[in-house]
């Protein structure tokens, strides 16, 4: 069974191939600049049913879509999006230095038969950054459109103290909650 992958996302890609998931994938057109809650868990629901909703629109039904959203949320609730520019990687990877963050992610998948949503958080505690290592990090661009900034699959896993959660949801996608329901369905037909 295929299904359809509406983020562009290498990680949320790269996770479906390595569960040996079988999908196509294109975003549609959904904008989340236009949700204003400061709510970690509520920001990432709202933006996957968003994308949802635009890509039953955009792409129907005919092969089942899935919807993915995460940020990161520092230690005093406050959620760390996508780095706008340089300067803004740098102060919200500095936040992150030495604290503890939640990663929040949301997934939406919806076939003809099924509607499954759910939100989950990894909680990781991280060591103080070196600054050398930051510096290179920010130079490389490897930040720009991520959640955060960061990538606990890349810069930040020698940071990593400390893990409670699937880090397949800090990647962006829970896979380990979506297989199940997968399995479910291929067992049923």
């Amino acid at each position: 069974m295929q299904i359809h992958l509406c983020s562009n996302s290498e990680s949320r890609a790269y996770l479906l191939k390595k569960f040996g998931i079988d999908f196509i994938q294109k975003a549609p057109k959904y904008d989340e600049e236009q949700i204003t809650t400061t709510i970690a868990k509520d920001f990432v629901y709202t933006a996957s049913k968003g994308k949802m909703e635009a890509s039953v629109k955009e792409f129907g039904l005919e092969i089942p879509l899935l919807c993915a959203d995460s940020v990161i949320m520092a230690e005093d609730g406050s959620i760390l999006r996508k780095p706008k520019n340089l300067e803004d990687a740098r102060r919200i990877l500095k936040i992150q230095s030495g604290a503890s963050i939640s990663i929040v992610s949301s997934l939406h998948y919806r076939s003809k038969e099924l509607l499954l949503v759910d939100t989950s958080a990894t909680h990781y505690h991280f060591a103080s950054f070196e600054e050398t290592d930051l510096e290179a990090y920010l130079e490389s661009g490897l930040w720009r459109g991520k959640a955060g900034g960061c990538m606990v699959e890349g810069f930040c896993k020698k940071y990593i103290q400390s893990v409670d959660g699937f880090e397949s949801t800090a990647m962006g996608l829970q896979v380990e909650v979506l297989l199940p329901w997968l399995a479910g369905l291929k067992g049923s037909k």
